[in-house]
């Protein structure tokens, strides 16, 4: 199967899953209006397929891996709803639709947030059919990275730099907080469903690593160069909330060189696997994208 097969299927697989989680629920007014509104608007699906792709990758079925898919993005979507709110970014467009606080209004989008939050990890133990411990180290391994060790941290600390002058190491640790971390999760989350060994886990942690850093100067690079038909979003977002980004910190050019000594480096992680072309694959779809 090719990679645009495998992908297609992998993304159809986890938009089918999705569009279940909360069908036959009572409303309680318009909360779950206002979750499948973000959790259903799209997006490239990276992390569950991240998921998915890395329990293949060691031995797993991807059916027993789908709930954590579906966990992992229910939680990246509850941080894109609140990083879209007035008090963060204030952002009017998301994947080319309205921002949710745009549509239903600040009190019931934080709440919104808040309930896919939570319901990620009731869909992934009560969706789970692998061994409870197992399920339980995967999802400590997402709680982690959600959380104020990780995403959370990143988050705080973008809102920190705002109108301030960082470093490079300074703007790494953040992206590798806000962003790589949950991408580093998901895969890991997958290696484990699948009974991964610690080496496998380790390689792809590596992976995830490289790949998230070269995936957030690549959005860097757009917020610079893209436009909204293609990225879906208010370009020029950065420079509004004067931001330190790689881009002002190294310029475009040199940023793309970044990007592809990322890439490669990512690549080299996967060495010891038999078959990582669906990977190596993904990488070079992501770095490459133009929104």
């Amino acid at each position: 199967m090719s990679f645009t097969e495998q992908f297609s299927r992998d993304k159809e697989q986890i938009e089918a899953a999705l569009e279940n989680v909360f069908r036959g629920r009572p409303p309680h007014a318009d909360i779950y209006d206002a979750m499948n509104y973000s959790l259903l608007a799209g997006g490239k699906r990276i992390r569950p397929i991240l998921t998915l792709a890395a329990c293949r990758l060691c031995g797993g079925e991807t059916e027993t891996a789908l709930p954590f898919a579906c966990a992992v993005e229910m939680i990246h979507t509850y941080s894109l709803i609140h990083d879209d709110l007035p008090c963060m970014d204030d952002d009017e467009l998301r994947r080319g639709r309205p921002t949710n606080h745009t549509v239903y209004g600040e009190a019931t989008a934080v709440l919104a947030g808040d309930g896919l939050l939570t319901a990620a990890f009731e869909v992934a133990l009560t969706g789970s059919t692998i061994d409870p411990r197992r399920a339980i180290k995967a999802l400590a391994n997402l709680a982690y990275a959600a959380g104020a060790a990780g995403m959370v941290g990143g988050q705080a600390l973008d809102m920190a730099g705002e109108g301030r002058a960082l470093t490079v190491e300074d703007v790494e640790e953040l992206q590798q907080l806000k962003t790589g971390a949950l991408m580093t999760a998901a895969a890991e989350m997958g290696a484990i469903v699948a009974g991964a060994t610690e080496e496998q886990r380790m390689a792809l942690r590596k992976y995830t690593q490289k790949l998230g850093l070269a995936f957030q100067i690549r959005d860097d690079m757009l917020d610079v160069t893209g436009n909204v038909e293609e990225m879906g979003k208010t370009s020029g977002s950065d420079a509004k909330g004067e931001k330190t980004t790689f881009v002002t910190l190294k310029g475009l050019t040199e940023c793309g060189r970044m990007v592809e000594a990322l890439t490669r480096e990512a690549e080299e992680a996967l060495t010891g696997f038999e078959d990582p072309s669906y990977l190596i694959e993904l990488a070079h779809m992501l770095v490459g994208r133009t929104n």
